[in-house]
Formats: structure tokens, C-alpha cells, sequence
């Protein structure tokens, strides 16, 4: 047996430990923990966090299996566990297996990771009453000051829609990080305090100075808080900053995604178009954006001939999203055989299942048209549950038609 200082079982562990570098696939991870098995390595908690670490990400049961194999397992491995849990289908048994680490044998106190994985799967689950206890807890530690810590609280506070406290959280803070600045304007965009998140961004960009300069995520944002009110100006200017930035976010898509999109948004479809095609590189997302800005402002036969542009060029496969953009489109523009065509080809050559907002589309635009028997017996025959934005959309087609008898039974099934 080697002993764990000498010069072979060094270079028998870092033999183990390349082999993860050109670990690709939850198959050849078992191959490796394999081989780790036979060499007799499986009790060094190195390699044991590395088999946890990449398994966790796919196979959360296989990493706990692991985990249970390790005698003395220290607050990597549970973090490992914890974070695994979180971003797995059972985020709930991350806060189980926090109490675990509580009651475990050999206790592990927690730490910041733990904490700051702990609070973002509170956040997710919408628990803000452990999410006080846990911030309780924190205090307990002595870590409320630790950055990477208080900005977790604070997304927290942000995503349980308790803004007070977030901000009261951000305030305190001496010198915020770009995470701060970001996680506090996310926190009103999300609350829908749309004029304070952009505020914040003009206070960062009049305070934060050279050492402080937004990335990618504060654009996205700040750009959303512009559409989402209809800031048009503030936008522009957001767009002449990075135009102007000495970060080149030109190959930036995400960003200029978000610029098209509130170009859309705030009803200047000409520039959202002009961005768009400036654009060096475009994904799936650029082309439905500007197919929906086209769309929602009634230029139909945009949205189709840029729809059919894109399926010529074949730069992007469409997705539901794609359609219901196209199906808009058909809608605002009265243009009832090209829509029914779309929502044909939709499953039958994309395979794509309708959902119930593209059958919401096709009652629209068969309301629109006046034929409102037609778009009932869509609603009666489609195959998910309507929901009560249908029923209305044909509730008001039989009112402006004058269908008073299947308006009655419509009102009726409401």
C-alpha cells in the first residue's frame, strides 16, 4: 500500500486526476471512478469530490451514492451535494440535506458557498419564511458581510418580491461589486419597479468609474426595464454607451438581442430592424425577437417575408416561439389561409405541438375574420384546456359580429 506521502501515490493521484480533464459523458465518468475504485483510491476525498462534483451536475443520485461511500466527508463535498440538489428536479432535498450537515457525526460547519447555494434554491423555491431563518443563521456564522454571502441575500429578498430589505441590503454595502449592481437592478425589474432599476443603473454608471463598468447582464436588464415602460429615450442612450463603450459588446448577441427587443417594445420597429440587421452574429432568439416586434405592430407581411428569410437562408430551425410570432403576425394582419397553413405545417413539418397561447392565435385570428364557428370548434377540439383569455378573445369576435347565441354559450363555459 502506498503511503499518502510518497512520491508514487503523488503521481499515482495526479495520473487520476488528469483522466478528468478529458471527462466528457456521465459513461465515462463511471469508467474513471472505476479505475479509481481498483487503484484503491476511492476514500481520497480528491478524487472523491471530483466524481461528486462532475456527477452532480447530471446524475444527482449517482453523486449521493458516492458521497455515502466517504467516511469523513468535509464541506466541499457537502456543498457539492447541496449545489447538486439545487440545480437537479429536487431542489427541496438540498434544504434536507442541510439539515443532515447540521446532525452529522463529525459536524462540518457551513460556509459561505453553503449559505449562498442554500439561499438561491430558497429563492427558487419561494420559501421566504426559511429564507429569514436562514438569514438568521448567517448572522449566527458571522458571515453577513462576506460579499459573495449578502449578494445571495439580497437575489433572495429580490426573488421573494421583499425589495425593501434587498435594497436595505445593497445600501449597506460600502463599495458594491458589478454581482451587487446587477442582483439589485435584476431585484426591480423583477418587482417591477422599472424607473428604480434604471436610476441604479445611471447611479453605477456616475459612481462605479473606470473600476466599474457594466457587462453584459447589467445591459440585458436595464434594457428589459426600458421596454418593459416604454423608455425609448433612455435606451437610445443605453445604446449610444455601448456604441461608445470601451468594452466591445459588438460580439455580444444576448445584448443585442435585448436592444432589438426594446426597440420592439417601445414601438420603434424601424430602428429594432436596423439593429437587427447590423447585428455580426444572430441566433434563434434575434430571429423570433424581430419577427414578434413586427408582429405586435402590425406589420405582418415583415414578420412572414422575415420568417421566409430565414427558413431560406436556413440559419435557424424555428421553434414555438418562432410561430407563434408568424401566427401573430397572420393575426394583426387579417391574413387567415397563410395562418391556418402555419399552424398546419407547424406540428406536420416541425414537429413542434401547439400550445395553448398558439391555439389563443388562431381563435384571435379566426374571431377577427368573423368566423367565430370555426375558432369555437378549434377550442372544442384542440387538445389542452382553455383557459379564460381564449373564452374572452371569442366571447369578443361574437360581440363585434353580432353572434349572440354562441356568444351566451361561450359565456357560459368561461
Amino acid at each position: 500500500i502506498m503511503s499518502p506521502k510518497s512520491t508514487a501515490f503523488w503521481k499515482a493521484e495526479q495520473s487520476l486526476m488528469n483522466l478528468f480533464k478529458h471527462c466528457s459523458t456521465p459513461n465515462h465518468l463511471k469508467q474513471i471512478h472505476a479505475r479509481i475504485i481498483l487503484t484503491g483510491f476511492h476514500h481520497n476525498l480528491i478524487l472523491a469530490g471530483k466524481i461528486i462534483m462532475f456527477s452532480a451536475l447530471s446524475n444527482i443520485n449517482y453523486a449521493l451514492s458516492v458521497f455515502h461511500t466517504i467516511h469523513k466527508p468535509d464541506a466541499f463535498l457537502w456543498n457539492t451535494i447541496i449545489r447538486g440538489f439545487g440545480n437537479s428536479t429536487q431542489p427541496l432535498n438540498a434544504i434536507h440535506f442541510y439539515k443532515r450537515m447540521q446532525l452529522a457525526t463529525e459536524y462540518v460547519i457551513p460556509d459561505n458557498f453553503t449559505f449562498s447555494f442554500l439561499l438561491k434554491i430558497i429563492a427558487r423555491l419561494q420559501l421566504l419564511t426559511l429564507g429569514k431563518q436562514l438569514h438568521s443563521t448567517v448572522f449566527k456564522f458571522g458571515l453577513q458581510s462576506h460579499t459573495y454571502v449578502r449578494n445571495s441575500l439580497m437575489h433572495m429578498y429580490g426573488m421573494l418580491k421583499d425589495i425593501q430589505v434587498a435594497h436595505h441590503l445593497f445600501e449597506e454595502m460600502r463599495k458594491p461589486d458589478l454581482v451587487a449592481w446587477n442582483s439589485i437592478i435584476d431585484c426591480h425589474v423583477y418587482c417591477g419597479n422599472y424607473n428604480e432599476a434604471l436610476d441604479l443603473f445611471t447611479r453605477m454608471l456616475r459612481h462605479g468609474g473606470m473600476q466599474l463598468q457594466p457587462d453584459d447582464a447589467t445591459l440585458v436588464v436595464t434594457l428589459s426595464a426600458c421596454g418593459a415602460i416604454g423608455a425609448l429615450d433612455f435606451g437610445r442612450k443605453v445604446h449610444l454607451f455601448i456604441r461608445d463603450s470601451i468594452i466591445n459588446f459588438g460580439e455580444s448577441i444576448s445584448v443585442f438581442n435585448a436592444l432589438v427587443d426594446m426597440y420592439a417594445k417601445c414601438g420603434a420597429v424601424e430602428e429594432a430592424y436596423e439593429t437587427f440587421s447590423n447585428m455580426k452574429r444572430k441566433n434563434l432568439v434575434s430571429w423570433n425577437i424581430m419577427i414578434l416586434g413586427f408582429a405586435s405592430h402590425g406589420n405582418g407581411e415583415e414578420a412572414l417575408s422575415l420568417f421566409t428569410r430565414m427558413l431560406q437562408e436556413n440559419v435557424e430551425r424555428p421553434n414555438d416561439v418562432t410561430f407563434l410570432g408568424v401566427l401573430c403576425a397572420c393575426s394583426h394582419g387579417g391574413l387567415v389561409d397563410e395562418g391556418r397553413w402555419y399552424f398546419d405545417i407547424m406540428n406536420r413539418d416541425y414537429t413542434i405541438q401547439p400550445t395553448i397561447k398558439h391555439y389563443g392565435c388562431m381563435v384571435d385570428l379566426l374571431g377577427r375574420a368573423g368566423l367565430v364557428m370555426e375558432a369555437y370548434d378549434l377550442i372544442k377540439n384542440m387538445p389542452v384546456d382553455c383557459n379564460a383569455i381564449v373564452w374572452r378573445t371569442l366571447l369578443a369576435a361574437c360581440r363585434n359580429y353580432g353572434n349572440v347565441e354562441l356568444g351566451e354559450k361561450v359565456n357560459g363555459m368561461k
